[in-house]
């Protein structure tokens, strides 16, 4: 017997109605999953067997469910573009019904931003109505792009209508338009808010009764039948006459890339990278971290952005291993442009949408054109929960993660591991528990002590363990043996939280630990016990009555605004947790109150948190509190935000009080940083900047020097304004420059005249013909990096305040450059910044720094530069910060961060 013939059998003993997964049959037959793969496809190809596209991709042999396969052969091309594209089922189902409309089908206008695919979704259009017999198999579907002919209405009557020979100049024959091309078909106008009122206009008549001239024909009309499909960027109100837009019933609107759910980009980008694939014939490895920044970018022109980002990426790849620098195809974090790499800034936003789809133990999604699902690979070596978490933490540290939002971050890895872990391990082994089938993977008296572990448990837990947390502790505890035995620290960022969340299995796992030293005679730490306490406290999770569990009910003024919210929670969330409940405006408080009691009278007996907007909503909480005997708790103005975070912690099992709480501290976050975006420029630190421009040439010589400045510099027009002004008479300019240096940091002066002014100055001369750019941009450069820093202090900084410390340093490292009359290197500049800033608070803390090593030697060499640093520190410290003590240790560090430092 073959393998083909192997893998159908596997093939029809496992199908159970639904569908079998390649993984499945490759367990199952010990067989790597790309030859399955392989050998399921060419079963399609002969007949024997069906795949069903999603995820994962399901395969039916034929043979054993006939009716099953007519229903997917009977998938229409829509709703096969739906079940991937899930955010387009309203468009998809007003498409259907435009097409499907008696007697000819419903003109369309079709609404979206550039790139998010209207063309394409035109194009599906046009495959449904042939599926569905409303059209020929050769019906055509003609593209017209309005904006051709936009200022011509005589040459696009003839595009549309056709001409007739001699109907004007040039016209040598008769001539078909677009129309009669489109017949039984579509005619797809792209761009029509390009198409002028004449051109609106000229096709009343055919939308009315379908007949037309061709252009220089009197007497003869023509009949066609032609669906026609409108698409525009524009708001059609502004753009489109009414008279045009009432003869096209159906307007469709196509939701951009950023409307659309993470599930979605995810195939988008799994469909390019396959597409790639395809194009060079060779299998595509994209890390996860590129998959994640892919995911969470922003793609400004949508779709046909992502599709060709996504082109270079690949481009660029396949540069590299056809020059032999990689040994295959693959792509890397580092190897993607900044813009797109600026997605993996969003860590702490999006972790929760990427952990629905990328597991922290995959390092490589890999793409080919033979295989329909995708294949992870994993970290080599990187097995168990202990090497995942320190490549997630390396991870997170490089990418500049703060403390705090890393520690949450692993945290929430950690959950959605073992979650994950337990799931998997429940579908490799039988459904009951039977540790024999654990020999060969693990020794005997680890299985023996295993038996125990389990007995012991359920003893003091009095109830079973679930079939799949017994796998999951047996393999889980020969992971953590092994690496004791070879040296390796086991750490438990969560240990405390899961000792304060689960108290009791804490207590039994730290007996576990004691049977395990006395049975094995090997030392277990005590973070330990806060890995095998989540594994007994799965079951207790999933156990847990629903009445149990604090419902989260939205009530808000309007027809759609709560069950808007909702539907958006329960949507990025992946359930129908949240409740909304729509209060019209003419609908009386009492009537709303009325309909919320009947709705918790019937489906409610836990604790409620009621999320609602205004007004006599507020009150609501009480009564029902009092009506019903439940605990009830209510937060006002709320918000997607809210109901987001609310029903979130809802699922987790947080209490009631706990949630209210993190709502109000969702509000002082969303206040603060509200405050912090919106607040007005007045300190030094965070002042725009200005480059300012003195001109002697009037009007055109002041926009001249402009132009070069924007073409030659770098700079971000949000931080920096360039500003240019004509000098009339020394005085009035220092007077115009101290007006401005209320509103600007003026971080440069260009003028062919010297001004006395304490700003860094450069002459036209220098700008033009000497290196004055070169210098401009690095004082540009360094200021720019001087005003990021600010939020970097304020997030590290305990004691002080970042963004004056900022200030003071600055003025010291400008002190120190004036002294020595050399300039730092802006890199090092920046070190010496963040080291005395850290410093300062640290010394606040009383906490000093390690003995600088041969420090006396090091003074004796540098002693100039050392008396130097000494004395301006020491001024810095006399004037601001008093309550600390510099050292010369701490003179020491400063100074070697100095030394070699200067250019000329």
């Amino acid at each position: 017997m073959g393998r083909i013939d192997e893998v159908f059998n596997k093939l029809i003993e496992l199908y159970d109605g639904e569908g079998v997964a390649t993984i499945d049959i490759a367990s199952e037959l010990g067989l790597s999953r790309a030859n399955v793969s392989n050998d399921l496809n060419r079963l399609c190809e002969e007949g024997k067997a069906i795949k069903k596209c999603g995820k994962p991709v399901l395969f039916t042999p034929i043979i054993k469910k006939k009716l099953k396969v007519k229903k997917i052969l009977n998938e229409n091309v829509l709703d096969s573009f739906v079940a991937e594209n899930k955010s387009l089922c309203s468009a998809v189902e007003q498409a259907k019904a435009s097409v499907l409309y008696p007697p000819n089908g419903m003109n369309m206008l079709v609404l979206g931003e550039t790139g998010v695919g209207k063309s394409m979704f035109v194009s599906l259009i046009h495959k449904y109505g042939i599926e569905m017999k409303k059209f020929l198999e050769n019906s055509p579907l003609i593209t017209f792009n309005c904006a051709d002919y936009a200022n011509n209405p005589q040459l696009l009557l003839g595009q549309l209508f056709g001409c007739k020979k001699g109907a004007y100049t040039g016209a040598d024959s008769d001539k078909i338009g677009l129309i009669e091309k489109a017949n039984n078909g579509i005619l797809f106008l792209d761009e029509v808010h390009r198409l002028p009122s004449e051109g609106q206009e000229m096709l009343f008549t055919f939308m009315d009764k379908g007949i037309y001239r061709r252009l220089g024909e009197t007497e003869f009309e023509r009949k066609a039948k032609v669906l026609i499909v409108c698409a525009t960027t524009e708001n059609p109100e502004k753009v489109l006459l009414k008279t045009f837009t009432r003869r096209i019933p159906m307007t469709i609107h196509i939701p951009s890339l950023a409307e659309r759910s993470v599930e979605e980009r995810f195939s988008l980008i799994s469909a390019f990278m396959k597409d790639e694939s395809a194009r060079l014939d060779k299998e595509i490895k994209v890390s996860m971290n590129s998959i994640k920044a892919l995911l969470s970018y922003d793609c400004e022109a949508n779709i046909g952005q992502l599709k060709v980002d996504i082109q270079l990426i690949c481009a660029r790849a396949y540069a590299e291993y056809v020059s032999g620098k990689k040994i295959d195809i693959k792509v890397n974090s580092l190897d993607l442009p900044l813009y797109i790499r600026k997605g993996l800034y969003k860590e702490v936003d999006h972790r929760q949408l990427w952990n629905k789809l990328i597991d922290i133990n995959k390092k490589y999604c890999i793409f080919n054109n033979l295989d329909d699902e995708i294949i992870f690979e994993d970290y080599k070596g990187e097995s168990n929960i202990y090497e995942l978490i320190e490549a997630r933490y390396h991870q997170l540290k490089e990418r500049g993660i703060d403390e705090s939002n890393l520690q949450e971050t692993i945290n929430f890895d950690i959950d959605n591991y073992f979650k994950k872990y337990i799931n998997k391990l429940n579908k490799n082994f039988s459904c009951t528990f039977d540790i024999s089938q654990l020999e060969g993977f693990i020794d005997g008296d680890i299985r023996r002590v295993i038996l125990e572990i389990i007995n012991f448990s359920e003893d003091r837990l009095n109830r079973k363990l679930s079939e799949k947390v017994c796998y999951g502790i047996a393999v889980h505890i020969n992971s953590s043996i092994d690496r004791i035995k070879s040296n390796k620290k086991i750490t438990n960022p969560q240990l405390n939280k899961i000792r304060v969340e689960n108290t009791s299995e804490f207590n039994i796992a730290l007996d576990l630990l004691k049977i395990i030293e006395r049975s094995l005679d090997i030392s277990m730490p005590i973070d330990e016990a806060g890995f095998l306490a989540i594994f007994l406290a799965y079951d207790k999770c999933n156990i847990k009555k629903e009445e149990q569990e604090v419902k989260v009910i939205v009530i808000a003024h309007g027809e759609t605004t709560a069950t808007s919210m909702v539907n958006a929670t329960n949507k990025l969330l992946g359930n129908n947790y949240a409740i909304g409940i729509n209060a019209p405006i003419e609908e009386s408080p009492e009537k709303v109150l009325e309909r919320v009691k009947k709705y918790i009278s019937k489906k409610i007996k836990s604790d409620i948190l009621f999320l609602v907007d205004m007004g006599s909503l507020t009150t609501f909480a009480k009564e029902i509190e009092a009506e019903f005997n439940i605990k009830t708790r209510v937060m006002p103005l709320v918000s997607t935000l809210h109901v987001l975070e609310a029903t979130r912690k809802a699922m987790l099992g947080y209490n009631v009080d706990e949630i209210l709480n993190d709502m109000i501290k969702v509000n002082e976050l969303y206040i603060t940083d509200y405050q912090k975006e919106n607040e007005v420029l007045t300190s030094e630190s965070i002042k725009k900047l200005a480059i300012l421009s003195v001109c002697t040439t009037g009007d055109g010589g002041a926009k001249s020097i402009l132009n070069l400045l924007e073409n030659k510099l770098n700079y971000d027009s949000n931080v920096i304004d360039i500003i240019t002004m004509n000098l009339i008479g020394v005085e009035n300019i220092e007077n115009k420059i101290n007006r401005l240096s209320r509103e600007y940091k003026i971080i440069s002066l260009i003028s062919t005249f010297d001004i006395e002014v304490d700003i860094f100055k450069l002459s036209l001369k220098d700008i033009f013909v000497g290196d004055g750019i070169d210098k401009l941009q690095k004082v540009i450069d360094l200021e720019t990096t001087y005003i990021k820093m600010v939020e970097t202090l304020k997030t590290h900084l305990k004691h002080i305040d970042g963004e004056r410390v900022l200030e003071h340093i600055k003025c010291f490292n400008e002190r120190i450059q004036k002294k020595i009359n050399m300039k730092i290197e802006t890199n090092r500049l920046i070190g010496i910044t963040l080291h005395i800033a850290c410093m300062i608070d640290r010394l606040s803390e009383g906490i000093k720094a390690e003995p600088f090593e041969l420090k006396e030697k090091f003074i004796a060499e540098n002693q100039e530069l050392f008396n130097l640093v000494k004395i301006e520190i020491n001024k810095l410290k006399n004037k601001y910060y008093e309550n600390i003590e510099v050292d010369d240790d701490e003179i020491c560090y400063i100074t070697s961060f100095f030394k070699g430092g200067f250019i000329n």
